[in-house]
C-alpha cells in the first residue's frame, strides 16, 4: 500500500478546501478530476460517505467520501479503492468481488439523500435489509457486496473531499475518518512538535486508548528521553511521593539505597500520569511544585533535582466535577489542561471501526490475511463496545484464534459480543431531577422539531454531537422514532 495522507494535512495535488473539486491524497488510488468551477462553494458542514468495514479485506484501512457540492454518487467494482468526479457526480470504485460494475448510487433529492440499487447482481441492504429505494437517515448503515458504508448528513467539512487517514507511519493513535476528530489529533499533533512542551489533559471513557495517544504524542515530539507511564491509581496511598518523587537512602526504614522516582525516570522525555483524578490530594499539591518549578525534590532529600519533561494527564473522570466538589485542586487542574482533547468512545466512531480494525489485525495477526463474514462484520458494528478499544482488541485476538481458514465468522467471536447482555434500564423519568427532567423535554422537543436528526439537535443546542447521544442513552429517547 502506498503512503497515504495525514489527517488534516494537505496531499500532493490537494486545492482550496473551499473548492467543490476532489483532490488528490493517495497517488494513483485517488485521481483527481476536476469539476465546473462555477459549481464551487464554501460549505462549513457537508454530508459524508465512509468506507467502514471491508470484511473481504479488513486489513485495509476505510474512507471517507465528503459530498459537499455533488447531487449523487455511484458505487460500483473497481481494482483499487478510487474516487473521481465529473461534473456534480462522484464515482466511488470498491475492490470488492461482490460488487456490481454498476451496484448503487445516492441521490440528492430535495432535502435528503436516497440510496438506489441500480440491478446489482447480489443486492444492496440498508440496515440488514434488502432496499431498492431509500432514505438514508444520518448514521445510516448500508451494505454493498461484502463492504460496509456509513451515511453521516452532516459532519464539519474536512480539508480533503476525498481522504484515506491511516497514513503508513503515523502514530496508531491519531488515526480516524471523522473530519472532527482529525481536526483535534491535527492541533494535537502542532502541540506535541511545540518546543514549549505544552502540557496535554487527554479525557475519554476507559479503555478508548489514552495511553496509545500519549505514546503518539511522545513520538511526535521527538524528545529523547523516555516514555514514562504512571497509573496514578494504582499507587498505594502511603507511598505515592516516595514513588513519583524518589528518596534518599535512610529516609525512612525500608530506605536501603537512593531511588530517582519515576519523574525522574521521565528526564528529557514524556510522562503519563494516568488516571490522574485518582491522585491523592496531598501528592497533588507536591505535583504542581514540580511542573511549576521544574524540580523534585527526593523524599528525605534537601536539595532539588531539575528535571525537563512533558506533562501529559489521562483521566476517565470528569476533572472540572472534581475541581467543583474540591477533590482536585483548581490550580493542578490550570496546570494540567493546556491542550484539552476527549476521546469519543468507540459506539461514537463507528466510521473508525474498519481502520481500528485494520490497525488491530495487522499487530494481532501479523502475515495472516483475516476476513470476515458479512454476518460477523455486522455484529462488529452492531455492538457498543462499553470496554471501547481495548475490548475490540480483545475480541480480535480471540477471533483470530479460533478462525477456520482465516474467516471469521459469527460463531468465532466472543459470546458478550455475538449475545450482548441485557443493559439494566434507565431511569424512569420520574426519577430524574428537575434539571434532568427540563433537559430531556428540551431534547425530545428538538427532535420533533428536527424529525429525529441528532446532529442538528446538537447544533441547535450549541452541543457536541457526543453528548447529545449520552442524554439520548441516559433518558432512554430513541431518536428513530422521531423520523418522519
Amino acid at each position: 500500500m502506498s503512503p497515504l495522507a495525514a489527517p488534516g494535512a494537505a496531499g500532493p495535488s490537494s486545492p482550496d478546501p473551499a473548492s467543490g473539486r476532489l483532490c488528490a491524497v493517495e497517488g494513483p488510488r485517488f485521481r483527481t478530476q476536476t469539476g465546473n468551477p462555477r459549481q464551487r462553494r464554501t460549505r462549513a458542514e457537508a454530508p459524508y460517505v465512509f468506507v467502514a468495514l471491508q470484511c473481504a479485506a479488513p486489513q485495509d484501512a476505510g474512507a471517507r467520501i465528503c459530498l459537499g457540492g455533488s447531487d449523487e454518487l455511484t458505487l460500483g467494482r473497481g481494482v483499487s479503492l478510487e474516487a473521481t468526479s465529473e461534473e456534480r457526480t462522484l464515482h466511488l470504485k470498491v475492490p470488492d468481488g461482490l460488487i456490481s460494475g454498476r451496484h448503487a448510487r445516492i441521490s440528492r433529492v430535495l432535502n435528503e439523500w436516497v440510496l438506489e440499487d441500480v440491478g446489482s447482481r447480489n443486492g444492496t441492504f440498508l440496515e440488514g435489509k434488502t432496499i431498492t429505494r431509500a432514505p438514508l437517515s444520518d448514521g445510516a448503515i448500508f451494505l454493498a457486496g461484502q463492504t460496509y458504508f456509513v451515511f453521516r448528513s452532516s459532519l464539519p467539512q474536512a480539508p480533503h473531499l476525498v481522504g484515506l487517514q491511516a497514513l503508513q507511519g503515523q502514530p496508531p493513535g491519531l488515526l480516524t475518518l471523522l473530519p472532527s476528530v482529525a481536526g483535534d489529533f491535527e492541533k494535537l499533533a502542532v502541540a506535541a512538535r511545540s518546543e514549549t512542551k505544552l502540557p496535554v489533559l487527554v479525557q475519554g471513557e476507559t479503555g478508548t486508548g489514552k495511553e496509545v495517544l500519549a505514546t503518539a504524542i511522545h513520538q511526535l515530539s521527538g524528545r529523547p528521553g523516555p516514555f514514562v507511564a504512571v497509573n496514578c491509581g494504582a499507587l498505594p496511598a502511603t507511598l505515592v511521593e516516595s514513588e513519583l518523587f524518589g528518596y534518599r537512602k535512610g529516609a525512612f526504614t525500608s530506605a536501603l539505597e537512593d531511588r530517582p522516582g519515576l519523574i525522574r525516570s521521565a528526564d528529557k522525555g514524556t510522562l503519563l500520569l494516568d488516571e490522574i483524578g485518582d491522585l491523592p490530594m496531598p501528592a497533588q499539591a507536591a505535583l504542581l511544585r514540580v511542573l511549576q518549578e521544574e524540580e523534585v525534590t527526593p523524599v528525605g532529600g534537601t536539595k532539588p533535582v531539575k528535571i525537563d519533561l512533558r506533562v501529559i494527564a489521562a483521566t476517565h473522570r470528569d476533572l472540572k466535577a472534581l475541581v467543583e466538589q474540591e477533590k482536585f485542586r483548581r490550580d493542578l487542574y490550570t496546570r494540567l489542561s493546556g491542550f484539552t482533547l476527549t476521546l469519543p468512545a468507540l459506539r461514537e466512531r463507528r466510521e473508525d471501526l474498519g481502520l481500528l480494525v485494520a490497525s488491530l489485525l495487522k499487530r494481532i495477526a501479523p502475515g495472516r490475511e483475516l476476513k470476515l463474514t458479512p454476518e460477523a462484520g455486522r455484529v462488529l458494528l452492531d455492538h457498543a463496545w462499553p470496554g471501547n478499544v481495548r475490548e475490540l482488541e480483545k475480541c480480535l485476538s480471540g477471533a483470530a484464534v479460533f478462525a477456520r481458514e482465516d474467516l471469521i465468522d459469527v460463531d468465532d467471536l466472543p459470546a458478550g459480543i455475538r449475545e450482548p447482555e441485557a443493559q439494566p434500564a434507565p431511569p424512569p423519568p420520574s426519577a430524574l431531577s428537575d434539571e434532568d427532567r427540563q433537559r430531556r423535554e428540551q431534547v425530545i422537543s428538538l427532535l420533533r422539531e428536527h424529525a429525529g436528526n441528532v446532529t442538528s439537535v446538537a447544533k441547535s443546542m450549541g452541543k457536541a454531537r457526543t453528548q447529545v447521544q449520552r442524554w439520548l442513552r441516559r433518558y432512554a429517547i430513541d431518536p428513530l422514532q422521531y423520523r418522519r
